[in-house]
């Protein structure tokens, strides 16, 4: 996925599919996107060719749970190449190292190119990843070098928090994904499970609520929780196959909080293999 123009910007920036930042708005933001990969019935796919109700479709399906890839060395590369065709410098910004091993195929690919690119460990998945890309294209277009992108990224990365809520564990636990979180496992009648990322970006489990109203009430309060002092913030609401419980998660938000801004977007393929159905909430205080 091509960026946009980086006329005037100091350097390039580049993610990976995971987060979930739509072909849109990474070419108004003039983002490349390196897409990881997923197999369904020995058929490979592009993350980012299927919508996510055909995903959802074939998932379903499936005799077993899809596998995932992170991009190749070889695919890092390519990106790098094309961006320092017109940047001096490049940006690259990816899933928790935790959770990939897309980080350390990024940092491989960066090795060739003698300090020009800078290769950064969210710690962090969705939206917890995307905002901080978007701080970067921000840095960018305010004329910062990478150098100090990255340094403003290091202290922007602790105040990102994100919350993952789960219909049911069987995905996280059939992609081995689920760490800590086993200690939430037991009688999981209509309990609806709650994670965060830590701050090393390993899956660590938040609580578990028997019913959606108690589980999304509980979302308001860890909300709260990560709001403190501030009164204003970006939120990002996700979803997997639930949009109508985003919709309303991110109206309550408007109805509690001074929001600059808000996005409301679908979890893509790679994430949705280890969650199955599912709501997310990114928010970053303005402080």
């Amino acid at each position: 996925m091509g960026p946009g123009t980086t006329t005037g910007r100091s350097f390039a920036v580049i993610t990976d599919s995971t987060s979930d930042i739509t072909p849109q708005l990474a070419g108004e933001h003039a983002i490349t996107v390196v897409p990881l990969t997923f197999e369904i019935d020995g058929e490979k796919y592009v993350d980012g060719t299927l919508t996510q109700a055909e995903f959802f479709e074939r998932m379903n399906a499936a005799a077993d749970l899809p596998t995932t890839s992170q991009p190749s060395v070889g695919a890092f590369t390519d990106a790098y190449n094309r961006a320092l065709e017109s940047a001096s410098e490049v940006v690259s910004i990816h899933i928790s190292s935790k959770l990939s091993g897309t980080v350390q195929a990024a940092r491989i690919a960066a090795e060739q190119f003698m300090g020009k690119v800078h290769v950064f460990d969210s710690r962090n998945l969705s939206w917890g990843l995307a905002w901080q890309v978007m701080d970067a294209t921000r840095a960018a277009a305010e004329g910062l070098s990478a150098t100090a992108a990255v340094q403003r990224l290091e202290k922007m990365r602790e105040e990102v928090k994100l919350l993952v809520g789960v219909d049911s564990l069987e995905n996280l636990r059939k992609g081995g994904r689920i760490g800590a979180v086993s200690s939430l496992l037991g009688s999981l009648l209509n309990l609806k499970i709650t994670l965060t990322v830590d701050g090393e970006g390993a899956f660590a489990p938040l609580g578990r609520s028997r019913g959606e109203k108690a589980a999304l009430e509980y979302t308001m309060d860890w909300i709260t929780k990560q709001m403190g002092t501030a009164t204003k913030a970006r939120f990002a609401v996700g979803h997997g196959l639930t949009a109508e419980r985003a919709d309303r998660i991110a109206e309550s938000i408007k109805q509690r909080w001074d929001v600059s801004q808000m996005v409301v977007y679908e979890a893509g393929p790679v994430i949705a293999t280890h969650t199955g159905t599912v709501w997310g909430v990114a928010v970053w205080p303005e402080r």
